[in-house]
């Protein structure tokens, strides 16, 4: 008997509406395929640092986004685990620290992931152009870089399928 293509995926989580709709996806999946997924969210220490290091923001601010961007994460997860709620689907939920890129590709391997959903470009303008590029940048690397698949979410109606799943 062949075996599922998928029986665990990981979620990229970082607050866009691209990348809840990488969530809501990867719930509907494993609603159908009965698979186990896993959303995390990483804040990205590795840019903090880099940031302080060039002297852009002073050690302390740097301590205070970080905190911040912790606090976003565990609001970030505890949503989405409320949303696999409303469809019956239990997920886990992790907050990392680091490089994004590589601390997604980290827990991929260390959850055996065999899929990687992330979000599409979020090209709405209440991001920068520098933001999207950065968030680019990160996708690149991921896709590039994984031991599994990488899925890139681009479905249009996934609000409304999610609605009426």
């Amino acid at each position: 008997m062949i075996k599922p293509l998928f029986q665990r995926i990981l979620v990229g989580y970082n607050g866009t509406k691209s990348s809840l709709h990488a969530v809501m996806y990867a719930i509907l999946m494993a609603k159908i395929y009965k698979c186990h997924v896993k959303v995390v969210y990483v804040v990205d220490t590795a840019t903090i640092k880099r940031l302080s290091l060039t002297k852009y923001i002073v050690p302390e601010e740097g301590d205070d986004l970080g905190g911040r961007l912790q606090q976003n994460g565990d609001s970030y997860l505890d949503y989405a685990s409320d949303l696999a709620k409303t469809k019956a689907v239990k997920i886990e939920t992790e907050l990392l620290k680091g490089e994004i890129w590589s601390e997604i590709i980290r827990a991929a391997d260390d959850y055996k992931a065999d899929l990687i959903l992330l979000g599409g470009k979020d090209l709405s303008n209440s991001y920068s152009s520098l933001d999207r590029k950065l968030a680019g940048e990160q996708q690149s690397e991921i896709i590039g870089s994984a031991h599994c698949s990488v899925l890139v979410v681009r479905q249009k109606y996934i609000e409304q399928l999610f609605k009426i799943a």
